[in-house]
């Protein structure tokens, strides 16, 4: 275990940008799957965690976005939409804005690992991983 936690340290201190912005999309919907086991089984505290961490990251990407151009400014109100669904999950135990924000954060997880990859392939040439 100590030896995951200090692959995990290291993972986060030698990430790019990019890369770290990858690991919170990754994290937000690993604590939005745990969210949506509890519901679904009763365990109201354990989705309660769940849902308090994955309202932590998306405040985080709503705190680092930069909103001087338009994507930005659409981003922030996509964030904006999935913290107040996660809210909701939250005080209703709503499986539907549950489920509709982790859609929103997948396809913003999947659409990031792409500007990645065509990031690596524009710096490095060739084929990207």
């Amino acid at each position: 275990m100590l030896k995951q936690a200090a692959y995990k340290q290291q993972s986060v201190q030698t990430a790019s940008p990019g890369e770290l912005t990858l690991m919170l999309y990754n994290g937000c919907l690993k604590q939005l799957r745990v969210a949506e086991n509890a519901i679904r089984e009763s365990h109201f505290q354990q989705k309660n965690e769940a849902l308090t961490k994955a309202e932590a990251i998306i405040k985080e990407l709503m705190i680092t976005l930069k909103t001087d151009t338009e994507v930005g400014e659409n981003m922030m109100r996509m964030y904006e939409y999935i913290h107040y669904q996660l809210i909701e999950a939250n005080i209703k135990s709503d499986l539907t804005a549950l489920q509709e924000a982790q859609g929103y954060v997948v396809e913003f997880r999947d659409t990031w690992k792409e500007v990645i990859k065509l990031d690596r392939q524009n710096r490095f040439g060739g084929v990207a991983t």
